[in-house]
C-alpha cells in the first residue's frame, strides 16, 4: 500500500527521479499523489492531487519543480477520503516541515485533540498530518533538532509507519523512519535515494540498506548514511547489493504487467527450481532443510499463515505436505490467527507465506508464533523484506518483481516452493518411496515446459472471454488439489473484472450453491483426469440439467466432458499433485481477458494494493 520515493543529491534534479519512482510504485495501489521539493532559494513547495501520477504531472506543469532534494508519495486512503487535501505530502502549520507516511497512527485522534488545544490548526482528515504537526510542535517548543524531535514524537505514537521528512531550514537532509512498513535507502555516489521498495532505486544504484523496525535514517549531503534507533543509539546497517534487472519492472512490449507476468511463468519457475533440483532431476535440495534438519524433522504439526492468494497456495501446500510427509497441517488466515489466542508451541513449525514479505497481518502472526516458541519458516519473493528478516529460516521463490496487483507468477512460485519443501522433507523423513519421490521431482522439473506449451491457448481464451463479459456472477468448482485452484481462479476474476465469483469444492455444490445455477450463471469446472474425474463429471451434468453454462478445464484428449461443456480448455497431463501449477494458468488468462473486454484497469484494480502493510 502507498508508495514512498525520495532523492537527495547535488547534480541531478529531484523532480524527474521522484515522478519516475512514483510510476514504478503505481503497482502498489493508490488514489492520489504528491511531491515536496526544496528549491535553490530554500523554498519548500508541496504539490499534490487526487488521481494518478499523470494527473500530478499535469498539475505541476506550471509549477516550480526545481531543486535537488525532494520526497514524493502515492496514497491509498485510510483516514479521510481520496482528495487533494488528504493527499501527501503534508505541511506542518509553520510550513517548515513536509512529511510523507505509509501506515496508520492508531492514537492520532488523542494526539490531534491535544495539539488543537494548543492552537494547532489542521487542514486534512489524515492521521499523517497529526504526526508532522506533533514533530513541528516538539521541535519548536523544546528547541530540538529535527532528528531529536522525530525521536521524541515517535515515542508518543502508536501504530505502523514509514515516514520521510523535509525541513526547509536544512535543505541538505532527509530524515526517514520505519516501523512495520518497508523502507529502503539507496546509496549512490554523493547522493541518496529512498523507496518503499527497491524498484524506484535500481536505475541509479544497486547498493541499498533495508531499514529495520525502529530504525531512523539520516541522509545528509556530503556525509555517510547515519542510522540510529529511537533512543539515538547509532546502528551499523548492512549495505546489500540488489539483484533486480530494470527490464523486470517494465512491460517489455506487453499491454499490461499482468499479461507479461503470466507469460513469464515458465522462466520464473525454472529460476525458482534452479539450484534446488539437480541436473538429473531426481533430487530436491533446500538449504533450509539442511541447516535446520532436526527442527523440521521433529515437527509435530505445521501451521501455514497467509492472506489472499498466498493463503490459496497454503491450501495446496497443506495437501502436499500431508500427502508426502504425513504431518498434520493447518492453514490459517493470518488476520484471524493473530487475534484468536491460537494454541502454538515449541513442537510446531509455522510457515509464513507472503509475496511482498511485508504483509502486516502475516508479519504480526509470525511475531505471535515466535513469542510462543514455534519455529518460523518464511516463503517470500521480496529479498530483504520484513518477514524473511523475522523468520528462523525460509526459501525465496525467486520469480522476480511482480508489478501487477493481481498475483500470478508469485502464486505458482509459492506452490512450487511448497512442493519442493514437501518433497525434500518427505525424503528426509522417509515417508515417501524412492520411486515416487524421483517420479514427482522429474515431473515437477517438466512443469515450466508444460506451461510454456499451455500458454498457446491465450488466443482461444481471449475469444472465449468475449462471450462471458455479460456475466454478473461466476462459480468455480474443483476437488482435491484443484479446489484451491478454483478459489484462486474466482479471486482473480473478482480482483480485476469486478464480477462476483465464488470458488467451491465441487461436491459442496449440492449443499447450497446449486440454487444459483441458471442460464446466466457461468460455471468453471476443473475436471482433469484425476481420481475425482467421474465425480466432477456428475457435477457438470447436474449443472447442465439446470441450463448452467460450463467452462471445463480438462486433460488434453478428453472426449467425454468436451461433449457436454459449453467451452473446453485442455491441459497437459500431469500428476494430480502438480495439476495446480498448470490448471491455474488458463484461469489467470480468463480473468485477464474478461477484465480487458470490460475495459477495466487490469494492473491497478480499484481499492486494491499490492502490498497490504496495514490492517
Amino acid at each position: 500500500m502507498c508508495g514512498i520515493v525520495g532523492y537527495l543529491g547535488k547534480n541531478r534534479d529531484a523532480y524527474p527521479i521522484l515522478i519516475k519512482g512514483l510510476k514504478r510504485l503505481e503497482y502498489r495501489g493508490y488514489d492520489s499523489a504528491g511531491v515536496a521539493l526544496i528549491n535553490e532559494d530554500g523554498d519548500l513547495s508541496v504539490y499534490k492531487t487526487k488521481g494518478k501520477v499523470a494527473d500530478l504531472e499535469e498539475f505541476c506543469t506550471d509549477k516550480d519543480i526545481t531543486g535537488h532534494i525532494g520526497i514524493a508519495h502515492t496514497r491509498w486512503a485510510t483516514h479521510g477520503e481520496p482528495s487533494s487535501v488528504n493527499a501527501h505530502p503534508h505541511y506542518s502549520q509553520s510550513k517548515n516541515l513536509a512529511i510523507i507516511h505509509n501506515g496508520i497512527i492508531e492514537n492520532y485522534a488523542e494526539i490531534k485533540h491535544n495539539l488543537m488545544e494548543k492552537g494547532i490548526e489542521f487542514q486534512s482528515e489524515t492521521d499523517t498530518e497529526v504526526l508532522v504537526q506533533l514533530i513541528d510542535y516538539i521541535q519548536t517548543k523544546k528547541n530540538l533538532s529535527l532528528l531529536m524531535a522525530v525521536q521524541v514524537a515517535l515515542h508518543q505514537v502508536i501504530g505502523a509507519y514509514a515516514i520521510a521528512l523535509l525541513d526547509k531550514r536544512h535543505p541538505d537532509t532527509i530524515i526517514a523512519a520505519r516501523k512495520q512498513s518497508p523502507l529502503v535507502v539507496g546509496i549512490g555516489d554523493g547522493e541518496f535515494f529512498l523507496g518503499s521498495d527497491a524498484s524506484p532505486i535500481i536505475e541509479y544504484t544497486d547498493k541499498v540498506v533495508y531499514l529495520d523496525d525502529g530504525n531512523i535514517a539520516v541522509m545528509k549531503l556530503g556525509e555517510e548514511l547515519k542510522v540510529v534507533n529511537i533512543l539515538n543509539e547509532k546502528l551499523s546497517p548492512e549495505v546489500q547489493t540488489v539483484d533486480i534487472n530494470l527490464g523486470q519492472i517494465e512491460k517489455g512490449g506487453y499491454p499490461h504487467f499482468m499479461l507479461k507476468e503470466i507469460f513469464e511463468q515458465p522462466a520464473c519457475l525454472t529460476n525458482c527450481m534452479r539450484g534446488r533440483i539437480n541436473v538429473e532431476h531426481d533430487r530436491v535440495t533446500l538449504s533450509a532443510l539442511i541447516d535446520h534438519r532436526s527442527k523440521l524433522l521433529n515437527a509435530k504439526r505445521i501451521i501455514i499463515v497467509a492472506c489472499g492468494t498466498s493463503w490459496h497456495a497454503g491450501l495446496i501446500g497443506k495437501q502436499m505436505i500431508e500427502t508426502f510427509c504425513r504431518i498434520p497441517v493447518e492453514v490459517e488466515y493470518a488476520s484471524e490467527f493473530r487475534y484468536r489466542n491460537p494454541v502454538v508451541g515449541e513442537s510446531d513449525v509455522v510457515i509464513a507465506i507472503s509475496q511482498s514479505g511485508e504483509t502486516a497481518d502475516t508479519l504480526a502472526a509470525v511475531e505471535l508464533a515466535k513469542s510462543r516458541g514455534a519455529f518460523i519458516y518464511g516463503i517470500c519473493n521480496a529479498i530483504g523484506s520484513s518477514i524473511p528478516r523475522a523468520t528462523d529460516t525460509g526459501t525465496y521463490i525467486h520469480v522476480g518483481p511482480e508489478i501487477g496487483v493481481a498475483s500470478t507468477k508469485a502464486f505458482t512460485g509459492q506452490v512450487t516452493v511448497l512442493t519442493m519443501f514437501a518433497l525434500a522433507l518427505a525424503d528426509a523423513k522417509g515417508t515417501v518411496s524412492h520411486d515416487e519421490y524421483v517420479k514427482t521431482v522429474k515431473e515437477l522439473a517438466q512443469i515450466p515446459a508444460m506451461i510454456k506449451d499451455l500458454l498457446k491457448v491465450n488466443d482461444q481464451i481471449a475469444d472465449m472471454a468475449r462471450t462471458f463479459t455479460y456475466a454478473r456472477n461466476f462459480l468455480y468448482l474443483g476437488r482435491g488439489f484443484s479446489y484451491p485452484v478454483a478459489l484462486e481462479g474466482a479471486l482473480k476474476l473478482k480482483e480485476i473484472s469486478y464480477i462476483h465469483a465464488e470458488g467451491y469444492p465441487a461436491a459442496e455444490m449440492k449443499h447450497g450453491p446449486i440454487a444459483l445455477i441458471d442460464s446466466d450463471m457461468p460455471v468453471v469446472a476443473i475436471a482433469t483426469h484425476n481420481g475425482m474425474y467421474e465425480k466432477v463429471r456428475s457435477n457438470i451434468q447436474e449443472i447442465k440439467a439446470r441450463q448452467g453454462r460450463v467452462i471445463a478445464i480438462v486433460t488434453k484428449g478428453d472426449t467425454t466432458i468436451s461433449k457436454i461443456a459449453d467451452a473446453v480448455i485442455e491441459l497437459p497431463d500431469t500428476m494430480d499433485c502438480l495439476e495446480p501449477l498448470v490448471a491455474t494458468i488458463p484461469l489467470q488468462l480468463l480473468a485477464y481477458h474478461i477484465a480487458v473486454c470490460k475495459g477495466k484497469d487490469v494492473d491497478q484494480p480499484r481499492n486494491l494494493a499490492k502490498s497490504v502493510t496495514v490492517e
